[in-house]
């Protein structure tokens, strides 16, 4: 098994932005199923449930909106730092947010990228492939083989 068929994580509560970014995902034509939690609680029960290297559900990818019901990105992201597994995930925040606070908050959790969204969906699905082309393709993952044990 190979790091390809783990999951991308999308973290977004605006139902207009997780069928955007799903179009653009599919019009990139990433392989990659698309496990979506629609706010920061969910996201976190998902880590719960998903904390060994070896579970073939631990993403490859995570894209986190920050302005999320119930918990926050921020602290979505907190929480995904603080556990071992999980601190090797690669997190790209995906939001509005031009928020320096915001920013400064995200890189000191230690995402590893941060983009504000584009409005327009063609500059939405350039953002899409640029992620797939570096992330999904580029990017050496963590556990990559863990789920061929």
């Amino acid at each position: 098994m190979i790091a390809s068929v783990r999951p991308i994580l999308l973290v977004e509560d605006n139902p207009m932005d997780v069928d955007l970014t799903l179009q653009a995902l599919r019009e990139h034509s990433v392989a990659n199923a698309i496990v979506v939690c629609r706010d920061g609680d969910e996201a976190v029960r998902y880590m719960d449930a998903h904390g060994v290297p070896e579970d073939v559900q631990m993403p490859v990818l995570v894209l986190l909106d920050l302005r999320l019901p119930k918990i926050d990105g921020i602290e979505v992201l907190r929480q995904a730092r603080s556990r071992s597994v999980w601190k090797q995930v690669p997190f790209v925040v995906m939001t509005t947010s031009r928020d320096n606070s915001d920013i400064d908050a995200a890189y000191g959790l230690g995402v590893n990228s941060y983009i504000v969204k584009p409005v327009d969906f063609v500059a939405f699905t350039e953002v899409v492939k640029t992620i797939k082309m570096y992330w999904l393709l580029t990017n050496e993952p963590p556990y990559r083989d863990a789920g061929t044990r």
